[in-house]
């Protein structure tokens, strides 16, 4: 296996790889996450009522005046209100409830505050002040926040229209994996089966099916093919030993290979194919190559597929990194007040120096100064 594609030309042949997502209709508690597919104008104004500011009585007139039930009130007159409550027609102020008295059942202001709620026209937010009917509220390709849901919710809106995450079928090769317990000598714990279907979640995809195969050719392809996905990520096998049979199934499926290897320390045996039907992005078998090869290959192209940025963030090196010669290393880092400082414990086949990180250093071939700037991937984890 050659030495691979450079780093940020794989990257990019994955973005480019990227399908026109499909998009879907979905409710407003299921829309979190995801990215618009279509404008959202509010068909009403925000607010679509006049409303109060504050807690007390809505006047109209001089004072004093003669409290009523309401709803409209004449000159003269005042009704309780209570906070975002429908101001009555003809209302000139809010006077806040501190700053009113009602002696004899007639309202009076109190103190400089109370006649200047009045003079002013105080605490009655128009109709509209937020944002006209027709007007635009949220744009496609937006990422639907929570706060975003709940200005959904006040235009009326039940359902948004959204791209659809990739659905996604793992498929984990190795005769020497365990699913429970404690492994053997010789025999390694499946972490995979937990970590990657919650990686992919971050990322904006959904797994829907999990295949455990062993070295086997005619069962990859089997697996590779089995359900309706749109990707299929596979682990182990991309390496090219006698064993490494992942690279085989897809080539038997006549699959076109559009990132061969990559140029990168470690992962650089991650790959990705293209089927008729589905993407096929072959990470190694090793866990911290394949997260890595997921965050540097699979981000950029769930990040086009989906409509949610896979940027790098800029962080300045703590201590001078090596390079590698022909190749990018990716060093997990925790980022503090003195800069990005390389984790303990970062063998291809350990997750503990990933498990303190806070993001993902890229050292170019020349090398990282101390107290240089340089491009890191962040984690699409909370950290």
């Amino acid at each position: 296996m050659s030495r691979g594609l450079a780093w940020q030309v794989a990257r990019e042949r994955a973005a480019a790889a990227a399908p026109a997502a499909a998009i879907e209709h979905v409710p407003l508690h299921r829309a979190g996450g995801r990215v618009l597919a279509a404008d959202v104008h509010t068909p009403i104004p925000l607010p679509h009522y006049a409303s109060s500011a504050m807690d007390g009585w809505a006047v109209r007139g001089a004072a004093p005046w003669r409290l009523v039930e309401g709803p409209g009130i004449e000159a003269g007159e005042a009704v309780v209100i209570v906070t975002g409550g429908l101001v009555p027609d003809g209302a000139d102020a809010v006077l806040r409830s501190e700053a009113g008295r009602v002696v004899d059942g007639r309202l009076e202001p109190v103190g400089e505050t109370g006649h200047r709620d009045v003079a002013e026209r105080r605490h009655i937010r128009p109709a509209g002040t937020e944002a006209s009917a027709g007007e635009l509220v949220l744009g496609a390709g937006s990422l639907v926040t929570p706060p975003r849901v709940a200005l959904a919710a006040a235009t009326g809106a039940d359902r948004l229209t959204v791209r659809r995450r990739p659905r996604v079928a793992l498929v984990l090769t190795g005769d020497e994996v365990v699913e429970s317990g404690v492994p053997a000598p010789g025999r390694v714990r499946d972490s995979f089966r937990l970590a990657l279907p919650a990686i992919l979640d971050e990322l904006g995809a959904e797994a829907i099916a999990v295949h455990r195969v062993g070295d086997d050719p005619a069962a990859t392809a089997d697996a590779i093919t089995a359900d309706r996905v749109d990707l299929v990520v596979t682990t182990g096998g991309t390496g090219g030993s006698h064993a490494d049979q992942v690279r085989v199934a897809v080539e038997r499926l006549g699959a076109e290979v559009l990132v061969p290897s990559v140029a990168m320390r470690p992962g650089g045996p991650t790959f990705l194919a293209r089927l008729p039907d589905r993407l096929v992005l072959g990470l190694p078998g090793n866990p911290l190559a394949a997260v890595l090869g997921l965050l540097a290959i699979g981000g950029p192209l769930l990040g086009e597929w989906t409509g949610r940025t896979a940027a790098t963030m800029t962080v300045v090196a703590a201590e001078a990194l090596a390079g590698t010669r022909g190749a990018t290393r990716l060093v997990p880092v925790a980022v503090g007040d003195g800069g990005a400082t390389p984790t303990a414990h970062l063998g291809s086949g350990m997750l503990r120096g990933l498990a303190a990180a806070d993001a993902v250093l890229v050292v170019p071939e020349e090398g990282v100064d101390r107290g240089a700037s340089a491009a890191a991937l962040p984690l699409p984890w909370p950290t």
